[in-house]
C-alpha cells in the first residue's frame, strides 16, 4: 500500500509551517473509516465474516486512503495550495497512517461481531424462557400453575388432586393447545376454564363455551 500510494503521487507534499500535511491526510482517512462503518459491515457479511485476527486481511483501507489522497490531489488546482507543499509523502508515514486505519477497522469489526454475539445469547435466553416457561392458569389467566407429584396447584385457589404422577406442565400445556385448537377450528368463540368435581371426588379440569354448547374435560 505503501509503495502504491509514496511514489507516483509525488505532487503530494508536507504543508509549511503547522499542521504538516501528514496530520491532514491521517484525520481525512480516520474520519471517511468512521463514515463507511456500514460500507465496511456490508463487505465484512459479503465476505462471509470470520476475518478477524487475520493480520493482513483489509476490506477498505486501502480504497479509503486512495479515496483520500484523491481528495488531497484536487488542491493541486488552487495555486494558493500547491504553494504551501514542500516534502513528498514518507512511505514510513504511509505504513504508519495504513496500520492506524487497519486497527480501527478491526475494531469496527470486532465491536459488530460482539453485537452479533450479544444478540445472540439474548436470542438464546428468549428461547430458553419460553421453553421452561410456566404455565399460566388457565381459569385466573393471572397467576402461573404448579405441578407437584401430579397435583396441579394456583395461587387462585385451583388445586386438582394427582391424576397421573407423570403429570408435568409440558403435557398440561400440550393437552391444552390441542383442545383449543380443537374448538376453535370450529367456533370463533374464547372457551372458558373452570374446576369442577369428578368421578372418585377428584377434582377435573373443565373447558366449556356456551356459544357453542361444548364443553371437554383436559385434566
Amino acid at each position: 500500500m505503501a509503495e502504491r500510494l509514496g511514489s507516483p503521487h509525488r505532487s503530494l507534499y508536507k504543508l509549511v509551517g503547522s499542521p504538516p500535511w501528514k496530520e491532514a491526510f491521517r484525520k481525512g482517512c480516520l474520519e471517511r473509516m468512521r463514515n463507511s462503518r456500514d460500507r465496511l459491515l456490508n463487505k465484512y457479511r459479503q465476505a462471509g465474516g470470520n476475518m478477524l485476527g487475520r493480520v493482513q486481511s483489509t476490506l477498505l483501507v486501502q480504497e479509503l486512503m486512495e479515496e483520500e489522497w484523491n481528495a488531497l490531489q484536487s488542491m493541486e488546482s488552487c495555486p494558493e495550495a500547491l504553494a504551501q507543499w514542500e516534502m513528498p509523502m514518507d512511505s514510513a508515514e504511509l505504513e504508519e497512517i495504513q496500520q492506524e486505519l487497519i486497527d480501527q477497522e478491526q475494531s469496527i469489526i470486532s465491536e459488530y461481531e460482539k453485537s452479533l454475539q450479544f444478540d445472540e445469547k439474548c436470542l438464546s435466553i428468549i428461547l430458553a424462557e419460553w421453553e421452561a416457561n410456566f404455565l399460566i392458569c388457565p381459569v385466573c389467566t393471572k397467576y402461573n400453575l404448579r405441578i407437584t407429584s401430579g397435583v396441579v396447584m394456583c395461587q387462585c385457589g385451583l388445586y386438582i388432586p394427582s391424576h397421573s404422577p407423570e403429570l408435568t406442565e409440558q403435557k398440561l400445556r400440550a393437552c391444552l393447545e390441542v383442545s383449543v385448537n380443537e374448538h376453535s377450528a370450529h367456533c370463533p368463540h374464547t372457551p372458558v376454564f373452570s374446576v369442577t368435581e369428578g368421578t372418585e371426588k377428584k377434582s377435573s379440569l373443565l373447558m366449556s363455551c356456551l356459544a357453542c354448547d361444548t364443553w371437554a374435560v383436559i385434566i
